[in-house]
């Protein structure tokens, strides 16, 4: 056979092993079988084998689990893989959709789409001209791991796109693995004498990391397309024309040779929405793979553009979550940990318990008032639940089951890991109620700065640097804080065991590309007690410098909306401590830089215009409120002057109101507002 003929039977071949493959992973044809497929797949081997150089990335033996990587390399999503917000009851998805309504034109009218909410890995894969060319984790939703070698092992993604198809395509969906291949891989390793997979979600995830992409041949991974991320056609100018509905997009995904569960539909009201609920949680124990709930969306892409996305999550899709599936256990030891503030945390271990498809074995007790509201004692046989499917937690003690041997828990008076005094503060006020928590005194507790330094790579996302890397340059005497990270050359690292130059050189390089960090970010990544992501932003936008933030009073501090004297009073006193400010300077000098902090204004309309909010609005939060007037150059303050130049009053205004109308400030209702942030 010449090469011509050769090229001719390999294109015949190709086509014929991508139609078995499509009919038996994709449409479940019962009439195909493997012993075809495999007999197709051996003669094109042979062929290759001859002609190699007609081999390309889309051909069926691509599949083949190829050499193991050293690690992942990071791959950013040009478009954010955003999470979603859970609701839980019948009220939350009428709140839900209450919200929304009132975001929309009145005369909208929407339909919804409702569809099964996967138990597996959410992926993203990039086709150029119908061919696969990449596909990654979610990661954090800007960052993922590039698990392309991986996801080739997966039979139900198409290497090659049914035509006609667009010159770039970007679907997301969800990597799963059912609940058959579970029970015969654990059989197997059982057997073997190996670790046992917890459950199909982290069965999945796990498979999808694994270095050798041997390993996840052998898990049998399946994959299911929910969404089209971006499209583009050359001749369409980028547009995507052929969907105007979510629903669109499932049927194009099937049309292109996605594998699309069938369990969907669309839905003209909440009451369709709600019946669609009740029928998939009676069918789901009998699904072949693991689902936890029920995504419903607006069906109307233009609508979605409109609802848009606040945070990390849109305001247009909700995750219909069902109750956490409840077990008992009994309570074998109350250990506790100690985090990065200090503060020390109660965790229950007791009998492995397998609850909503995983087996767990530790739960936080969260601090002593939950533990004395529950009355958990050592040994007690107790209610778990994982909240959210998610997260275990104790929720229920059954005190008719004590033999009268179990044991009360006391907080220890010691740190359980430096040994220093452990100090016992109260949170909260006497009208809100007061919380108390125990914390190591210790400033140098090995467990606060290890943990410490965990959360401030982690917020700066030097990914590169993991916790067994810090653990290894303080073992080796290389850091001794946060700030030695920044003093690291490649000198210092090349020598080590397991490293290299390579290794080195792309960890100095991770460092130096995050020298400069927004205000925000680098208010977050110093660990103060009870500042989070929001806190930090509502500090940046206050004060709009690290200067003013260290430099501010008490009362300043105290005048931002949303932070309270408790957050306040951390803040203040943090900027106060003597060794904070040293570890600040320190990472100034060893070059980290942080610029002050500046909110784009898009467009000058509003300048010198001064407003102050007072009371709920109904379209939108107070600091998106002021987030809008900021951009368009006007400014906000918290009390009401005679240089204010506007009072927007929502529902259940202050005393703000009464002081604007003593002042004969201009007051603006909600939609008077409207008309001049628009």
């Amino acid at each position: 056979m010449d090469k011509q003929a050769a090229k001719n039977r390999i294109e015949k071949l190709e086509q014929q092993i991508e139609d078995l493959r499509y009919r038996y992973h994709v449409l479940n044809d019962p009439k195909v079988t493997d012993d075809v497929k495999d007999s197709l797949e051996k003669e094109l081997k042979a062929l290759y084998a001859k002609h190699p150089d007609l081999q390309t990335s889309s051909s069926s033996l691509s599949r083949i689990a190829g050499q193991p990587l050293d690690n992942f390399v990071k791959a950013r999503h040009e478009i954010r893989m955003t999470s979603l917000n859970d609701i839980f009851s019948r009220e939350d998805l009428v709140a839900w959709d209450k919200r929304n309504r009132k975001l929309l034109p009145p005369d909208a009218k929407l339909d919804y789409f409702c569809e099964l909410k996967l138990d597996g890995l959410s992926v993203s894969l990039i086709y150029e001209k119908g061919i696969f060319v990449r596909g990654a984790t979610r990661g954090d939703g800007l960052i993922g791991e590039d698990v392309s070698q991986n996801l080739r092992t997966i039979q139900s993604i198409p290497l090659k796109l049914r035509a006609p198809f667009p010159d770039v395509l970007e679907v997301r969906g969800e990597a799963i693995m059912s609940k058959k291949v579970l029970n015969e891989l654990n059989a197997r390793y059982e057997r073997e004498g190996k670790p046992l997979l917890a459950n199909t979600r982290n069965a999945a995830a796990g498979s999808l990391r694994q270095l050798d992409p041997k390993l996840t041949a052998e898990r049998n991974l399946d994959f299911f397309a929910w969404d089209i991320a971006q499209m583009f056609f050359e001749f369409s100018d980028g547009k995507l024309d052929i969907a105007t509905r979510h629903s669109d997009k499932h049927n194009y995904l099937r049309k292109l040779g996605f594998k699309v569960d069938r369990h969907e539909s669309i839905c003209a009201d909440l009451e369709e929405v709600l019946a669609f609920i009740d029928m998939i949680e009676k069918l789901r124990p009998a699904f072949p793979f693991g689902t936890d709930g029920v995504v419903v969306s607006v069906n109307q892409l233009s609508l979605q553009k409109q609802l848009g996305i606040v945070g990390k999550a849109p305001r247009y899709m909700a995750a219909f979550k069902y109750p956490a599936e409840k077990a008992t256990t009994i309570i074998k030891e109350i250990k506790v940990n100690v985090g990065r503030t200090g503060v020390l945390t109660p965790l229950a271990i007791f009998e492995p318990t397998l609850v909503a498809g995983s087996t767990i074995g530790k739960a936080t007790l969260h601090n002593m008032d939950q533990i004395e509201r529950l009355d958990v004692r050592v040994g007690d046989t107790v209610v778990i639940q994982k909240a959210g499917d998610v997260i275990p937690e104790v929720v229920e003690v059954l005190p008719k089951m004590r033999s009268g041997k179990e044991k009360k828990f006391k907080m220890p008076g010691v740190c359980p890991v430096c040994n220093h005094a452990v100090e016992k503060r109260e949170a909260g006020s006497k009208k809100e109620g007061t919380s108390v928590a125990y914390y190591c005194t210790n400033p140098k507790c090995p467990a606060k700065n290890r943990r410490f330094m965990q959360h401030f790579v982690s917020v700066l996302e030097i990914y590169e640097i993991g916790p067994k890397i810090l653990d290894r340059f303080q073992e080796e005497g290389l850091i001794s804080d946060a700030a030695d990270i920044f003093s690291l050359e490649v000198e210092d690292i090349k020598d080590l065991e397991r490293f290299g130059e390579k290794s080195a050189d792309n960890i100095i390089d991770s460092i130096n590309q995050h020298r400069s960090v927004s205000l925000p970010k680098f208010i977050y990544s110093l660990g103060i007690l009870h500042v989070g992501e929001q806190t930090a932003e509502d500090l940046a936008k206050a004060f709009g410098s690290l200067e003013k933030i260290k430099s501010a009073s008490l009362e300043e501090i105290t005048a931002i909306e949303n932070i309270g004297p408790i957050v306040s009073k951390s803040v203040y006193e943090y900027f106060k401590d003597k060794d904070n400010l040293k570890f600040v300077e320190k990472l100034f000098k060893n070059g980290v830089s942080v610029p002050p902090y500046k909110l784009q204004t898009t467009n000058y309309k509003l300048a010198n215009k001064t407003f102050v909010i007072t009371g709920s609005l109904e379209t939108m939060s107070r600091d998106e409120a002021r987030q809008r007037i900021r951009e368009l150059g006007g400014k906000t303050t918290e009390s009401v002057s005679k240089q204010t130049s506007f009072v927007v009053v929502g529902s259940e205004p202050g005393s703000k109101y009464e002081k604007a109308k003593k002042l004969n400030i201009k007051i603006l209702n909600e939609n008077e507002f409207l008309d001049i942030i628009h």
